[in-house]
């Protein structure tokens, strides 16, 4: 069973490194997509090393220790998710106006174009 959940862990951590982001937020993510494969890893191999990581932070048992990063991970998460979706959204709000502005009847132009099919005048 350990090492399904090692393997799971790996694959997961494999998913996470990949994708796109600037250089310098790739690099972020991947140190922690590995820092938390190497976490996850001892854990299952050794949980005593995590009660023992718990009773350091004052947390009576590891499996307190894994609900609240889970906590912190989460909440991290909705966080860069909600700067994405806004920023997601700017980019969409600034891309309808350009195209607003683009497709926009101009009184001035029509003008010019409904002169030249007049004819000559009398």
């Amino acid at each position: 069973m350990q090492i399904l959940l090692v393997l799971a862990v790996a694959i997961v951590s494999l998913v996470l490194i990949r994708g796109g982001s600037n250089a310098k937020h790739m690099a972020v993510r991947r140190i922690m997509v590995l820092l938390f494969a190497l976490t996850a890893a001892l854990s299952i191999f050794f949980p005593s090393l995590l009660t023992e990581a718990a009773h350091l932070l004052g947390i009576g048992r590891g499996t307190d220790l894994v609900l609240y990063a889970f906590i912190v991970s989460f909440l991290v998460y909705m966080s860069t998710t909600h700067q994405r979706f806004r920023h997601t959204e700017a980019s969409i709000t600034k891309l309808a106006r350009r195209v607003a502005l683009d497709e926009a009847v101009r009184p001035w132009e029509s003008k010019k174009s409904s002169d030249s099919h007049i004819g000559p005048a009398v």
